[in-house]
């Protein structure tokens, strides 16, 4: 049992070194996370809306061809007009040719709504494409200032990583589900020493017949206030001496 708290608090010494490093980032791996993700969004609007105007283009050239054959349509029909022998004949063609002309209007018509929506998505497209290249441009110099102060402290960030890899393999799944959890719920303490009979997280008086028992490193204690795993000096010492 001693060795696991020992792991446990070894653990919890390098991960608060990795989180001390993490925050002289400051906000910036945040960022960096938010713009990458508007930048892929917008890029995903700007494909959709070039597919848009491809598929309004599409649309007003088939219109405009359907144009063209009904006006020859219409010629034809006009043409054979003169060569009608039947007054039957002459109204068949004569309505030939006012639904031509009206599917003309209509065809007409809907190209102009055709070419505004087309207009229309080009202008939103130059102002996707603009903010784009705004957001790229901040993206660029978040990265670049993320890279700097990463670099400055690379050295010791892959150190203690290094030293985190080494000390999980001694840890069990489910004194590592434990830690995790409790970490993730305590702001990255999850397992803390014990400072003048208190809990080192919340500072929670710890009864006299717990500090007792704790003080015999044969099980793992956590704090009846906060929840965080409890270890005595001699745990922490041990453990300092291991970092």
């Amino acid at each position: 049992m001693e060795t696991r708290l020992i792991n446990l608090y070894t653990l919890q010494l390098i991960d608060s070194h990795l989180d001390e490093l993490e925050y002289f980032k400051g906000d910036l791996p945040q960022l960096v996370r938010e713009l990458t993700e508007k930048v892929d969004n917008l890029k995903k609007r700007i494909s959709e809306k070039e597919q848009e105007i491809k598929n309004l283009q599409l649309k007003s050239d088939e219109a405009d061809l359907e144009m063209i054959t009904l006006a020859e349509k219409i010629e034809k029909y006009k043409k054979q007009l003169f060569q009608v022998k039947t007054n039957k004949q002459y109204d068949a063609l004569t309505i030939e040719i006012d639904n031509a002309e009206k599917n003309i209007e209509e065809l007409t018509r809907q190209i102009v709504i055709y070419e505004g929506n087309i207009q229309n998505a080009k202008n939103d497209l130059e102002s996707f494409k603009k903010e784009l290249s705004e957001l790229e441009e901040e993206l660029g110099e978040k990265r670049e200032e993320l890279a700097k102060i990463s670099k400055e402290n690379e050295e010791e960030e892959l150190m203690y990583k290094h030293k985190r890899e080494k000390i999980l393999v001694k840890i069990s799944k489910a004194d590592l589900a434990l830690y995790e959890k409790i970490r993730k719920a305590k702001d990255g303490k999850a397992v803390v020493g014990i400072k003048k009979n208190s809990c080192g997280g919340c500072f929670n008086t710890v009864p006299i017949q717990k500090l007792v028992e704790l003080r015999q490193n044969k099980k793992i204690f956590t704090c009846e206030q906060c929840g965080r795993i409890l270890v005595s000096d001699f745990i922490v010492d041990e453990s300092k001496k291991i970092i």
